[in-house]
């Protein structure tokens, strides 16, 4: 399946902890949901004043985002969120 995002939109698939490397979330934000997660597709940025504002994240990035500003989806029984990408805080290299 093929995603196209609008504006400042990432889809992001979940990454759960046991799989984030050197990547230390406690255990209070692991149960509530994943707040790191792999780029799947992004959309062209915002749209201010006839210009397009630059989106700074590849697709295959790995992000650090915003616990609870993100809106779930499941489709065909996968679980992917939709990220604004003022909520992205870091990316993880």
């Amino acid at each position: 399946m093929k995603f196209i995002p609008l504006g400042n939109h990432i889809i992001v698939k979940p990454i759960e902890e046991e799989k984030t490397s050197q990547i230390l979330i406690p255990e209070s934000v692991a149960e509530d949901r994943a707040t790191v997660g792999k780029v799947i597709a992004i959309g062209p940025g915002r749209l201010i004043a006839k210009e397009r504002e630059a989106v700074e994240v590849s697709k295959g990035d790995t992000i650090l985002f915003e616990k609870f500003e993100h809106e779930e989806y499941i489709v065909d029984k996968e679980r992917f969120l939709v990220v604004e990408f003022d909520r992205v805080i870091a990316i993880i290299k």
